[in-house]
């Protein structure tokens, strides 16, 4: 009806009543009819956690991927540490390789990185769902297919559901567990049954799960790790494997969806070769001697002063400092608080002072890095530097003392020290408050009821080792004994899954969208869960309510209210003693190596480790 006044038509609407009404509006302006109580609106291009999506139904591609690109050519991508199997969703994924997802592994939809928490079609062409979120339709593009040919069904989709709830990682089994009930009516269409789950992300959960297929997935042996290249959906198929060293994926001439708008301007290269290294400066001199096309640089002195070689000075290698508008989440030391020694906070507390973040970043990075202050650091979903609403102090009211005071009142900070190395009001400080607890110094030893202080720092690489033994010198000055050891990566991940450490380094990247993972991190019911991300043990009544805030919240604003409450109760509970952040992102790489002008605004990282939606432009 172009010209006609929409004005005009929502004032007739308004004076019409009942169902008849909305149903007329919405054919007179050519939309899908919403109908009332539990039914679909739909169907719709995609899905948002809140609010609706950016781009409209007709959108030809991502605003950050080049959808004219040149195909061809082949990345090198080289990558620290190693592996033993190539099944990334069962609990020995820790040491899964990486560049499986989205290269031959697809989830039902693709998330934009361009907004908090969005989905467009993939997989899924479209969906249906209700305004409770509690009815969900998946409408599966007849196109799709395998790698080898196979189609793919709703009975593939039904299949996967059903093996990685009984069989996959964690978070699978809780988020798929919260579906009441699941069916396919025909080969292209999947329906769920939400009600009771009370879970506002739920949608968007179903939407990222990865299809295997049925016909081609070994159900008997899925829990053990395995080198056998897997079958998928996506651009690329594994073509070698050199078990824990090298990984080759090769484009699939064939792939079903190419031409779709969310697939436009990615997966650029014919070849991508993947290469592990063990040894950091091993990787480091790789990439110098041309071997290595790409590299994330976390090493602030080497960034300040290591990019001075031939390469680089005759400009074959490119430096560049990346931004994007991510909250930089939390990397820190993890106390097991199932282990006695850790048991109270007043001792986190003091423990956590000790760590000299002034002499740290001045002596080992440059001065480059920041003190890491909230678990959602430099966005809005902070609560560092801003008191508590009132709707805040609301959803907290139930957990008194949950939150310290000067935290509720957003004037915490991490402690400073003065940057000698060797602040004797700082360990002063922390010796007040340990005798509050109950210690006391005997001697040259920190002491409760005549034990000893001593726990072990569990560390998989030099880098970690350093800062850890930096920190365990300055324990040492207040009594504690802290012993560091090095792990090879396999052992680490092993250790980390079944809970066996004291105490080692933790990373809880942040969204923009913080929802279902918490659950795994945070909430109570994975605290005794092998292979969750909950390393400190955390078992909180605050921590599970306001997560179910989160996931209940409807509008942005009460979402945004209840993450920060959930920031102010995570400081709170001095879990982890925090680290540092860079503000942007560094990278080097191959000059011939070219990237879309235009970033994507959200990312963590802001690149995967194969680069999507990068090219090789010589």
């Amino acid at each position: 009806m172009q010209g006609f006044p929409i004005r005009q038509l929502l004032s007739w609407a308004r004076d019409l009543k009942g169902l008849r009404a909305g149903l007329c509006l919405a054919l007179l302006l050519g939309a899908a009819p919403v109908v009332s109580g539990g039914e679909a609106q739909g169907p719709t291009h995609g899905v948002a956690m809140h609010g609706a999506p950016l781009l409209p139904p007709d959108f030809d591609h991502f605003p950050y991927a080049e959808p004219k690109a040149k195909k061809g050519g082949r990345l090198r991508i080289g990558l620290p540490g190693t592996f033993d199997s190539l099944n990334p969703f069962n609990l020995k994924a820790g040491s899964t390789a990486q560049g499986l997802a989205g290269n031959v592994f697809q989830t039902l939809m693709m998330r934009s990185q361009d907004e908090p928490f969005t989905f467009y079609p993939l997989i899924v062409k479209s969906l249906d769902l209700d305004a409770g979120r509690t009815r969900l339709v998946f409408h599966l593009d007849p196109r799709a297919r395998f790698s080898d040919g196979a189609p793919l069904t709703s009975a593939d989709v039904m299949f996967t559901f059903e093996l990685l709830k009984a069989k996959g990682r964690p978070q699978q089994r809780i988020a798929y567990g919260l579906v009441k009930s699941i069916e396919a009516p025909d080969a292209y269409t999947v329906r769920y049954d939400l009600t009771g789950a009370k879970d506002r992300e739920l949608p968007l959960i179903l939407a990222l799960m990865p299809v295997l297929p049925k016909h081609a997935t070994d159900v008997e042996h899925f829990q053990d790790a395995t080198l056998a290249a897997p079958l998928g959906s996506g651009p690329y198929r594994v073509v070698e494997v050199r078990p824990g060293a090298r990984l080759v994926l090769k484009r699939n001439e064939d792939y079903w969806g190419a031409e779709l708008p969310s697939q436009r301007g990615f997966y650029n290269f014919d070849e991508i070769d993947i290469d592990y290294f063990r040894d950091g400066n091993a990787l480091f001199e790789a990439f110098k001697a041309g071997l290595v096309d790409y590299r994330d640089e976390a090493n602030p002195t080497r960034w300040a002063d290591g990019y001075d070689f031939p390469a680089a000075r005759d400009g074959r290698i490119v430096k560049e400092t990346l931004h994007n508008d991510n909250p930089k989440g939390m990397e820190g030391f993890a106390f097991n608080l199932r282990r006695e020694v850790f048991k109270d906070a007043r001792l986190r507390e003091a423990l956590g002072m000790m760590f000299d973040f002034e002499w740290i970043n001045a002596n080992l990075y440059n001065g480059l890095y920041t003190r890491t202050k909230s678990f959602f650091d430099q966005s809005d979903l902070a609560s560092t530097g801003r008191p508590a609403s009132e709707a805040e102090r609301a959803l907290l009211a139930p957990f008194p003392g949950a939150v310290r005071p000067d935290i509720l009142d957003g004037a915490w900070r991490p402690p400073v020290n003065d940057g000698t190395g060797r602040d004797r009001e700082m360990a002063r400080r922390a010796l007040a408050l340990l005798a509050q607890a109950g210690y006391r110094l005997e001697g040259d030893r920190l002491e409760k009821d005549g034990v000893a202080v001593s726990f072990e720092i569990m560390v998989k690489d030099r880098a970690e080792e350093r800062l850890a033994l930096n920190y365990a010198a300055s324990l040492k000055r207040i009594g504690v004994e802290a012993s560091v050891r090095v792990v090879d990566e396999v052992q680490y991940q092993r250790r980390r899954q079944k809970f066996d450490f004291d105490m080692m380094p933790g990373q809880w990247m942040a969204s923009a969208s913080p929802g279902n993972e918490q659950r795994m991190r945070w909430g109570s019911a994975s605290a005794t869960q092998e292979a969750s991300y909950n390393l400190c043990g955390a078992a909180s009544p605050a921590l599970d309510a306001l997560i179910e805030a989160i996931l209940s919240a409807k509008t942005r604003e009460d979402f945004v209210t209840a993450v920060r409450a959930y920031d102010r109760v995570l400081l709170s509970g001095f879990y982890i003693v925090p680290f540092f952040h860079a503000a942007d992102q560094w990278t080097a790489h191959d000059s011939g190596l070219k990237r879309p002008e235009r970033l994507p605004r959200y990312g963590a990282p802001i690149f995967p480790a194969t680069l999507d939606t990068w090219w090789r432009e010589k």
